[in-house]
């Protein structure tokens, strides 16, 4: 039987601090009002002020991580309490709250690509049936066949009368007899096998189905100016398709099949019955998109970060965050990432990138084993990240009262 606690906050008392570990629980405001609010500035968020009806601290109660804003009491509060293990038992009892809460997670998630793409690429791309067009230039120019003439069928689909109609027919023709692209239309199917490196939704491309992978990997992406931005690699479990089920908009991204891979297809028919019937599938949701919007989060405060030293540490704790892993004192962890994929993942240009590695090099906590980044002792790599952040908001704070 679910027996949720109220729990009452003063005025400008704290209900969540910002990196706190205390995760068991968030809240669902029932009366007053708070203000939420973070220690660095994330591009595309803004301080906010929430009310009756709205819940704070889902994200990191639903991903398991440390939390990723401050939430204070404005006024006299009064919140229920729910606890993470009573999350599927409330999706039974109260859908609605459920539902309010994940398709709230859409809306963020696609805020957080459109910041996390401007930031690497200096460009959101284009948001129009258009750019289903370049998608498919782009892996032609790649001879990735089967990639690009699902691109062409889709965009003489969706823009019979686009600006791009006749190159588009031309080319889709000439490939028919050398691609072999699969699921160009949308089918009955429950289960679905895409071929490695065959699309399964384009950027831009309008859909209402949702997958669940149950064998190999996928490739979530996105053309922007003429560049591929690989967002994620996802595996056996994991959940894609989420966005344009629950919102009814065109894809924010492309998915590619990485390896070989067997999906389980789940409509809007479906994905109503799976909430009224399957209460533990939309909690496996919620975790899910609770995890990516972390991670998102944290990705987006690093990119805050002026210190080249300091932003590469914390993104490598993030690395290791991501992993839930036990850190303990003197435990070594080997990365896959190379010095300048790391450099990458913190948008450091170019330009600085020699002064970064310089940087990294004097780290003593890290060492290059055939090339990749192998942290000597996690524990010590955390306590950095903490320390060197701490530093950089005093420098600033300095700076601001003309002490610096």
């Amino acid at each position: 039987m679910l027996q949720l606690s109220f729990v009452n906050f003063k005025p400008n008392s704290y209900l969540i601090v910002e990196g706190n570990t205390v995760n068991d629980r968030f809240y669902i405001i029932q009366k007053g009002n708070v203000t939420c609010f973070h220690e660095y500035s994330i591009p595309g968020i803004e301080n906010k002020e929430l009310g009756p009806g709205d819940f704070v601290g889902v994200i990191p109660s639903m991903s398991g991580h440390s939390q990723i804003e401050n939430v204070i009491a404005k006024t006299d509060v009064v919140a229920i309490m729910v606890k993470k293990e009573q999350y599927p038992d409330l999706i039974v009892k109260n859908t609605p709250i459920a539902m309010k809460i994940i398709r709230s997670f859409t809306r963020e998630m696609r805020i957080l690509n459109g910041e996390l793409s401007k930031l690497t690429v200096n460009s959101v791309g284009d948001e129009s049936s258009e750019q289903l067009f370049s998608v498919a230039e782009y892996y032609f120019k790649n001879e990735m066949y089967d990639i690009a003439a699902y691109g062409y069928y889709q965009y003489l689909k969706a823009c019979p009368q686009g600006a791009n109609l006749e190159e588009a027919k031309k080319k889709f023709l000439a490939l028919r007899k050398r691609a072999h692209p699969v699921y160009l239309e949308e089918t009955e199917d429950m289960i679905r096998e895409y071929p490695v490196g065959t699309m399964i939704f384009s950027d831009c491309q309008f859909g209402g189905d949702m997958f669940i992978i149950q064998e190999g990997s996928v490739k979530i992406c996105k053309v922007i100016d003429g560049s591929e931005i690989t967002f994620s690699i996802l595996k056996k479990g994991d959940m894609f398709g989420e966005m344009a089920l629950l919102e009814n908009k065109p894809r924010s991204a492309s998915a590619i099949a990485h390896s070989p891979c067997k999906l389980m297809v789940v409509n809007r028919k479906n994905f109503e019955q799976m909430v009224a019937t399957q209460p533990q599938m939309i909690s496996r949701l919620t975790i899910m998109l609770a995890d990516r919007l972390w991670s998102m989060y944290r990705q987006l405060a690093n990119t805050q970060l002026h210190d080249l030293l300091t932003r590469m540490t914390d993104m490598l704790a993030l690395q290791v965050e991501k992993q839930h892993i036990a850190i303990l004192k003197g435990q070594p962890y080997s990365t896959n990432l190379t010095a300048v994929d790391l450099m990458n993942l913190c948008s450091i240009s170019p330009f600085e990138q020699p002064k970064a590695s310089l940087a990294l090099e004097k780290n003593r906590n890290i060492k290059m084993v055939s090339g990749k980044i192998v942290i000597k002792d996690l524990q010590e790599l955390i306590k950095q990240a903490d320390f060197y952040k701490k530093q950089e908001k005093k420098r600033e704070g300095l700076a601001g009262n003309g002490v610096l």
